[in-house]
């Protein structure tokens, strides 16, 4: 099982994915996170999911279904030990504003906003938000910022999150794609 952020820090992560993967299968999800912290009773293990096919974040991750994977989530964990000691469980949803961790996200999310923050800057600037276009051939991001095409190298990237667009997410209200201004900039240092 694939999860593109982890941190299970003092936990057999082998067996603990080995709990929770057919959990999680039999749902239909898939883990976007997966955090283990604290100490003791104050200990909690967070598990973010998503549908794999959904291209909104947090599409048919509702309430009820959250709380279905929690009990068997924890049903499986208490034979077990697995998680030594007291602690919570915490099963939600990524959110609108989901974070982008793996190269796959850029794709998935395609024509949703995003916002970029970078580790050098591109036209002078370290963050940029805009449309997601994608990636081109060589597996660079492509956005389509204020700035105008954007092609930012994924080792630029210093973390990044999809942005709720909220004249578009009104009812009613259509959203014209975004046009196309020149040629696209690439990873230029200013």
């Amino acid at each position: 099982m694939q999860i593109p952020h982890e941190k299970l820090t003092g936990l057999d992560r082998d067996a603990l994915l080995a709990l929770i993967e057919p959990v999680l299968r039999a749902h239909g999800v898939q883990p976007v996170e997966l955090v283990w912290a604290g100490r003791g009773g104050d200990s909690v293990l967070s598990i973010t999911l998503e549908r794999p096919e959904s291209r909104v974040s947090g599409e048919g991750i509702t309430l009820d279904l959250c709380s279905e994977v929690s009990r068997d989530l924890s049903a499986a964990l208490d034979v077990t030990d697995v998680i030594p000691g007291r602690y919570r469980l915490e099963v939600g949803s990524p959110g609108v504003e989901r974070r982008l961790y793996q190269p796959a996200d850029y794709a998935r999310f395609t024509g949703q906003q995003a916002k970029l923050k970078l580790r050098e800057p591109i036209e002078g600037q370290y963050t940029h938000r805009g449309a997601l276009r994608g990636l081109d051939e060589a597996g660079n991001v492509l956005l389509h910022a204020d700035a105008g095409e954007l092609v930012i190298e994924l080792s630029n990237i210093q973390s990044a999150h999809l942005v709720l667009d909220w004249q578009a997410a009104k009812p009613g209200r259509s959203v014209a794609e975004p046009q196309a201004k020149g040629r696209p900039t690439r990873n230029r240092r200013k």
